[in-house]
Parts: C-alpha cells; structure tokens; sequence
C-alpha cells in the first residue's frame, strides 16, 4: 500500500503524462512561439501540476488504482 506522498508523487506523474499527451498539440505550439523563453518551461510545468490540486486524496487513490487493475489485466 502507498503512503500519502508516495501516492500524490504517484498520481501527479501519472497526471503530468496524460497532461502532456492530450495537449501536445497546444504544447508544441507554445514551445515554437517566438516569446517562449527557457525559465517558461518551469512555469509551465508548474501550472500542469496545479491541476492535480482538483483531485481529492480518494479520487487520486482511485485513478491509481484503476490504473493498477488496467495494467495487470494486461499482463
């Protein structure tokens, strides 16, 4: 079982990479913007981060382990 921290550093990789994902597009276009400098990239993943602030500790831990069972069933 995972502790507290184990599992929000879980969930917000977990988060980040199906960020990244589903918005690459935009992401790719924001990048190649003239004005996008290096320290943005910080700022950017920072503000992707926030959006895991919108799941409770209970829904984060479901969403683990959903994706836990999805992965298993594959195996």
């Amino acid at each position: 079982m995972l502790n507290k921290d184990t599992a929000s550093q879980e969930f917000t990789s977990y988060y980040l990479q199906q960020s990244t994902k589903e918005f690459a597009e935009d992401l790719d276009k924001v990048r190649s913007a003239d004005d996008f400098k290096g320290d943005a990239v910080a700022m950017l993943v920072k503000s992707l981060q926030q959006g895991t602030t919108l799941f409770s500790a209970v829904d984060q831990k479901r969403v683990l382990d959903a994706r836990k069972s999805a992965g298993s069933e594959k195996e």
